[in-house]
């Protein structure tokens, strides 16, 4: 035994005996960062921690990820750069040189747990059925609205989607819950298995997205789709004359992401596409000399900057709505010393005193980029759908709570594929922006997922209708064991948070008890990740379980720190000095909307 391990020999009893494996194999400095994470955790008390403690706490963990969690899995296999923001040799990540192209391998945050033996244990539609399936929807009240809800499906469509295989699998529900399924079966694509060339992770799987912050949901994550948006003048992006996406002959909309989207993602896509274009407008009258391809590639730089910027300073901070996170994330993008020192000095002091955005070189912790597969599962946010969409009357003036009156009700399955293009342009922008601003989004919680997307028409890549309508609720549960993503209790294991013992530490709600018991019997180490993060006792301000918001935490700074356009290529060369104001003075989504709505909000 070494003298370090002598010297917290006494401390041993104190650490829960499912860590005793990985502390022993820690530095000695991640031993006491991890004996001051692990004690507040057993105090349930980061979050009531003042500000600046509860800073430290978050620090002291992401540092522990950073060292355990972040885990290679193979190598990309295109080189497509044109697509992407290029400037020098290397794309987005100067470590890897197919990183940001397509077709990159999902990283992972822990090593897989293999499940091909329990698919079917329990069976997802039984757990979809009885755990999942929206009763009554349950709203978020005023903290998170309908736009919020598009925002992060306009960001998944930025970020991530598997390579499936050729090969269908069909689910049929048990007799049990057969009655209370849409669907009595449904068929889908595996996801498909690549070999990674490596030892220890055999296989893995293909991300069609490109993973970094580039806005592939308006440019596309190809050259041939990068193409199809363009309008080869003066480096615009194609848009209809009604402030909308375009649509081609078959009706289906032109965008960098056409897959699965509704009227919401829709909107949005074409929100940034206008901005893109005005980007093109300041940037050509500021400097005339630049052609078409300048001013394109200038814009896009631009604009996937402000779309990452109100991810981390808007939407995230009413996603996890306390004191400590809405300085936390402003500290990734500004640092401790805040924006009017860094706007007046500029970066200075490393990432802790002057933010991510600006540091001299770009840090990946030694694991080439990537998103993960655990992220990817914590991002399962469907419960966050209405029924409907309540469509209010923009003509009429605001009552004393600021509300417009409804005017008509529109189910969500018409609102999505190509009826939803044909409702959106009857529709129009404004009031579908101003219509999901004013009604809630739905809870993360059981019982909330809806049930019109258990008999749900899934898409191809193009856009193109698939024949078999698919369970979403059952296929996601599906999804995370096929791709050997641990089960709740183990996850919080390996992300070296404490694991629950009996259902009676998950929640007090008695009725969940007795339904996880029918479900999984007295074996909390069975429980489906996404059923575990629905039924957690949520900490106060959070729309997210804590189980979601640590995966949150370590890749919501690495998709900052580890793109060369947030470090060392952010600067006037890379951006223009135009472009650069432009991004600093946007501060919210309500700053774009402004610029091109000013009297929506």
């Amino acid at each position: 035994m070494s003298f370090v391990n002598l010297f917290l020999f006494p401390l041993r009893c104190f650490i829960h005996k499912d860590f005793h494996d990985v502390v022993d194999r820690m530095s000695f400095l991640n031993k006491l960062l991890f004996m001051m994470v692990h004690l507040i955790d057993k105090l349930n008390l980061w979050h009531r921690l003042p500000v600046f403690l509860g800073l430290l706490y978050l620090a002291a963990r992401r540092h522990l990820h950073q060292q355990y969690n972040l885990i290679n899995v193979g190598k990309t296999f295109t080189t497509d750069v044109t697509s992407n923001r290029v400037v020098g040799k290397y794309n987005n990540d100067p470590f890897n040189e197919g990183g940001g192209s397509e077709l990159p391998f999902f990283g992972r945050n822990m090593m897989p747990v293999d499940q091909h033996e329990k698919l079917k244990n329990p069976d997802p539609m039984v757990v979809a059925t009885k755990l999942l399936a929206r009763r009554k929807f349950i709203d978020t009240g005023k903290q998170f609205n309908m736009i919020a809800a598009s925002w992060i499906q306009f960001m998944i469509h930025d970020w991530i989607d598997h390579l499936e295989d050729t090969q269908q699998i069909e689910l049929r529900a048990p007799e049990e819950v057969a009655s209370e399924c849409p669907l009595k079966s449904f068929k889908f694509f595996k996801t498909k298995q690549t070999p990674t060339g490596l030892c220890d992770i055999k296989t893995g799987h293909l991300n069609i997205r490109t993973p970094q912050w580039d806005g592939s949901a308006i440019y596309g994550s190809n050259a041939e789709v990068s193409k199809k948006v363009r309008t080869f003048k003066d480096g615009k992006l194609k848009l209809s004359e009604n402030g909308l996406i375009q649509q081609d002959e078959n009706g289906k909309i032109i965008s960098g992401d056409v897959r699965n989207a509704w009227a919401g993602l829709v909107t949005l896509q074409a929100l940034f596409v206008q901005e893109h274009n005005l980007v093109c407008d300041a940037l050509k009258k500021e400097y005339p000399e630049l052609k078409d391809e300048a001013l394109y590639r200038h814009a896009k730089r631009v604009t996937s900057a402000v779309i990452a910027k109100i991810h981390t300073i808007d939407w995230t901070v009413e996603l996890l709505n306390t004191d400590t996170l809405l300085a936390g994330m402003r500290a990734n993008w500004y640092g401790l010393l805040g924006k009017k020192f860094k706007d007046t000095f500029g970066h200075v002091g490393g990432s802790i005193l002057s933010g991510f955005v600006g540091m001299k070189k770009p840090e990946d912790h030694g694991v080439p980029y990537s998103l993960t597969e655990e992220f990817t599962s914590v991002y399962r946010m469907h419960q966050l759908l209405p029924d409907t969409l309540e469509l209010r009357n923009i003509d009429a003036t605001p009552g004393l709570n600021k509300s417009l009156p409804l005017t008509d009700e529109i189910p969500m399955e018409d609102l999505i594929g190509g009826k939803g293009n044909e409702n959106l342009s009857r529709i129009g922008f404004t009031k579908q922006m101003v219509s999901m601003g004013h009604q809630a989004s739905g809870a993360l919680e059981l019982w909330n997922y809806p049930i019109w997307m258990r008999d749900l028409i899934a898409q191809d890549v193009d856009g193109t209708d698939r024949p078999d309508h698919i369970d979403l609720a059952a296929l996601e549960i599906y999804r995370d064991r096929e791709r050997s993503v641990a089960r709740y209790n183990e996850f919080r294991r390996r992300m070296l948070q404490i694991p629950i013992t009996k259902w009676e530490d998950l929640t007090d709600d008695m009725e969940v008890i007795k339904t996880l018991h029918e479900v999984y019997g007295d074996d909390v180490e069975q429980l489906d990740l996404l059923v575990g993060m629905s039924a957690e006792k949520k900490i106060k301000g959070f729309a997210i379980s804590e189980t979601a918001f640590f995966i949150f935490l370590i890749m919501a700074s690495r998709r900052l720190e580890a793109d060369k356009f947030f470090t060392s290529y952010y600067n006037e060369e890379t951006y223009t000095k135009r472009g650069l104001e432009w991004v600093n003075t946007t501060e919210s989504l309500k700053d774009v909307l402004d610029r091109h709505y000013p009297e929506m909000t």
